[in-house]
């Protein structure tokens, strides 16, 4: 099944449609022949950088066209540079700024796993503003009471922009009636085509690198203030204790919301100069063989998932 089935579906019927539709395409192979992850020199980590855009820009001046990211979406895969994706942020930061986030306050970003997640959160920094990550919705048909759920976080935080996914844009009437401090619900489109002449805020060490909600498993979400320096300080210390080097390759499918996904996956990874291989949670719950081919395709060094995540591969 496409990971869309997931999202999608509500009847047996459904499922039946998007089984018919896809019979005869085999799960893809494991292909070693594609996208090398090759180094492009030694370079050493930043250990001099006050702030994730820092490490980011450091990267882009010495490698730039050394590969960051290798995405997987749906059928579709994208190489990320650390060039193309300092760009990408570029461009969304100058639209933010169009927008009027001024520095200091919160984006909410509710996006999947793309590379749209990828420019929103680095041009909020570098728009000086504050990323404030959400779970998007699982299933389209609930995306109102999903919204809804995802008040009292945006209230908290006093959000004065949210980006998200298109289904949504005819829901902002509703988050900018219950979210005074709610100026503007963007999509990715509209953050596209800018950059020109756009000069990044420069940050300090004790700035908010990202400010992340609890579950609220056990209570109402809790907003959890991150800076900067405690994000390179923790990225450096996973990076001591597996001994990464610029040889590794990350394989992840964990949500971008999640701090093991985002800070494990994209900043360690970034700031310590190697590759990440990302997927969505969607792809691997459909198909959790697309993770073990993954690793296998890109020779993966490191990865990781919860319990059920090894329990799910050996059952299916």
């Amino acid at each position: 099944l496409p990971e869309q089935a997931l999202g999608t579906s509500e009847t047996p019927r459904d499922l039946l449609r998007f089984l018919l539709s896809s019979a005869g395409q085999a799960p893809r192979g494991a292909d070693t022949s594609v996208a090398s992850l090759s180094l492009s020199g030694d370079v050493r980590p930043p250990t001099h950088a006050r702030t994730l855009t820092e490490a980011l820009e450091y990267h882009v001046e010495r490698q730039g066209e050394r590969l960051s990211v290798f995405l997987y979406e749906e059928r579709k895969e994208t190489p990320i540079t650390y060039r193309t994706l300092w760009e990408g942020a570029i461009g969304y930061a100058a639209r933010l700024a169009d927008a009027g986030l001024k520095p200091g306050q919160m984006v909410a970003i509710m996006l999947p796993t793309c590379k749209e997640y990828l420019y929103s959160f680095y041009g909020v920094l570098l728009a000086g503003g504050v990323p404030v990550p959400l779970y998007p919705p699982a299933r389209l048909t609930t995306i109102e009471d999903h919204m809804t759920r995802h008040v009292g976080i945006l209230k908290s935080a006093g959000a004065v922009i949210m980006i998200t996914i298109p289904e949504a844009k005819a829901l902002a009437w509703l988050l900018r009636a219950q979210v005074e401090s709610m100026r503007a619900v963007l999509m990715p489109a509209d953050l596209e085509g800018g950059g020109t002449g756009f000069v990044p805020h420069a940050g300090k060490s004790g700035d908010i690198g990202f400010l992340q909600y609890t579950s609220g498993s056990t209570g109402n979400p809790k907003g959890v203030v991150l800076s900067h320096e405690n994000l390179l300080v923790n990225v450096q210390a996973m990076g001591t204790a597996v001994s990464a080097t610029q040889a590794d390759v990350f394989v992840s499918w964990l949500p971008l919301y999640h701090d093991m996904g985002l800070i494990g996956g994209c900043f360690a990874s970034m700031f310590l100069g190697f590759p990440v291989v990302l997927m969505s949670p969607l792809a691997f719950l459909s198909r959790p063989s697309s993770w073990l081919r993954a690793i296998h395709r890109h020779r993966g060094t490191i990865s990781g998932g919860p319990n059920f995540s090894y329990e799910l591969c050996l059952r299916r």
